[in-house]
This record gives C-alpha cells, sequence and structure tokens, in this order.
C-alpha cells in the first residue's frame, strides 16, 4: 500500500463494544470513531439504517462482527443507496483482543480497498479479507 495516502477513519459498530477494540486499535495507529462516541446516550437506540447512512454519507469504513448485515433488506438498502464500505468479521466467538488482531492483520488490505468507492462489504478472515457484497 502506498503510504502516501491518509489512512481512513473508521466507524467502530457497537456490535464490537465500546472500548476494548476500539482502544486495541488506536493503539496501533488506527483512526476511529465508534458508534458511542458519534451517538452518545442515543447510541443503544439508533437503527442501523441509521448509522449505515453516517458512514456512507461522512465516507467512513465500517468495521463490524454483525454478519447479518448483508442480509437484512433495510440494511442492503441502505448500503447500497449510501455507498458504504464495511468490513465484518466472520467467527463470532473471537475475544476482543483477537478481533483487534483481525483487523490489525488485515490492516493494509483493508485500508487498500477503503480506495474503492462502496457499496461493498468484506468478510475478515484470520488470513485474509473476502468481498461478499455485492457477490
Amino acid at each position: 500500500m502506498s503510504h502516501s495516502r491518509q489512512p481512513p477513519e473508521f466507524f467502530v459498530d457497537r456490535s464490537l463494544g465500546r472500548h476494548q477494540v476500539a482502544d486495541a486499535l488506536r493503539s496501533s495507529g488506527w483512526v476511529l470513531r465508534t458508534h458511542h462516541e458519534a451517538y452518545g446516550d442515543r447510541d443503544e437506540t439508533v437503527s442501523d439504517v441509521e448509522w449505515l447512512e453516517l458512514c456512507g454519507r461522512q465516507q467512513l469504513p465500517v468495521l463490524t462482527k454483525d454478519r447479518r448485515l448483508r442480509y437484512r433488506p433495510a440494511e442492503i438498502d441502505a448500503i447500497r443507496q449510501f455507498g458504504v464500505r464495511a468490513f465484518v468479521l466472520t467467527a463470532g466467538s473471537l475475544r476482543a483482543a483477537e478481533q483487534a488482531a483481525r483487523f490489525e492483520h488485515s490492516r493494509d488490505r483493508i485500508e487498500e480497498a477503503c480506495a474503492a468507492r462502496g457499496p461493498f462489504v468484506y468478510a475478515v478472515h484470520a488470513q485474509r479479507i473476502v468481498r461478499i457484497f455485492p457477490a
């Protein structure tokens, strides 16, 4: 990856928790905005469609572990309509440190993918990322 390009600011979905994953990634140099930082006291009541719209309009790539996101019609429509770029952990039982490590391991590939316009969703596996939407 060309390091002359400024890395994007990422949006950390509430499915990854409020602190541990974000703190671990920030300590590795990621620029992040968490769901709670974006919405404060409304955090738990914000719909997926609302935060997806925010991410699309503000060009914030999404880090999440919500694997169902790409199957729900309203969320699919929001991903398409707002050109959302999302990276989804595929393993559901990882601890926070393991979640952060998966993103960090694929950081260069994630940042390279972010150079493209959305909409897209990539699955983040232990050793690679795979585009899963649109198929």
